[in-house]
């Protein structure tokens, strides 16, 4: 066998940093499905259910993708970090909002911002193993690639629910904000 067609279980060395990186990312797509379940919950209802339900459904098939493929890969999963990834989700609620009990506005963003940043990563993951599936026949291109493809789908949906909650939570809404603008920017003369 030469060496480009090699893959890398046949390197125990590189079979162990795929290993510590998929489990990685596993933590983090832990932390993801935690943070989209809550959002469903916290959002049932609104103008932003529907959509995060999809995503929240999608991100939660990722995560079982990446755990069919340690399997695939014959990884074992570090229990260890899924379960600080979700005691961290757990831990990251607890921040300071500007409201003692009550969620505001701005949790809306950061959460989506948060998500946005994890399915970022998720989408680098199969991009770089789409890379390696060329050198590791383990790795199913066509599943991979449509897992990219998905990503940047929910990136795309994340960044409509981004600009929506800036345009609620961020940008004032006044009577003046309905008028028809001029050239200058300001509302036409009465």
């Amino acid at each position: 066998m030469s060496a480009t067609a090699r893959s890398s279980h046949d390197d125990p060395a590189r079979q162990k940093r795929l290993g510590i990186y998929l489990n990685d990312h596993l933590a983090g797509a832990t932390t993801g499905t935690e943070l989209a379940g809550r959002m469903v919950r916290e959002h049932r209802g609104s103008t932003y259910g529907d959509a995060l339900e999809g995503l929240a459904t999608e991100i939660a098939q990722d995560r079982r993708a990446l755990l069919r493929l340690l399997g695939d890969l014959d990884i074992p999963v570090r229990r260890y970090k899924v379960y600080g990834a979700w005691l961290g989700e757990k831990a990251g609620r607890v921040k300071p909002n500007g409201r003692l009990l009550r969620r505001s506005g701005l949790t809306l963003l950061i959460e989506l911002e948060a998500l946005r940043l994890g399915v970022q990563g998720k989408a680098s993951l199969w991009h770089a193993l789409l890379s390696a599936s060329a050198q590791d026949s383990r790795l199913d291109a066509d599943r991979l690639e449509q897992l990219l493809q998905r990503a940047d789908r929910q990136i795309k949906t994340l960044d409509s629910l981004h600009a929506r909650a800036v345009m609620a939570v961020l940008l004032p809404s006044t009577p003046s904000d309905t008028a028809p603008k001029t050239a200058f920017g300001k509302g036409a003369p009465a």
